[in-house]
């Protein structure tokens, strides 16, 4: 195989891994019947938070500390080829 060849062909191999490896989004906006408990009781916030929960004390009965859900991002869209 030609280098500038192998280079092509790398360059194109970095591209494809790096849009794989993309971080995934993730939101703490859903509906509180979707929330799935983070915490125990009595967590504050910032304990919360430090374990990279969502933390919403606005409604009772639902978990307050909860985890995130992801944000879909549909792959075309960030890495066109």
């Amino acid at each position: 195989m030609h280098p500038k060849a192998a280079c092509v062909l790398l360059v194109a191999l970095m591209l494809a891994l790096g849009c794989l490896a993309q971080e995934q989004q993730e939101t703490c906006t859903m509906t509180p019947q979707e929330r799935v408990n983070c915490g125990f009781p009595g967590v504050t916030e910032s304990e919360c938070k430090s374990k990279g929960c969502c933390f919403n004390s606005d409604i009772t009965g639902f978990p307050w500390c909860f985890y995130p859900v992801a944000v879909d991002n549909p792959v075309e869209e960030e890495c066109p080829f």
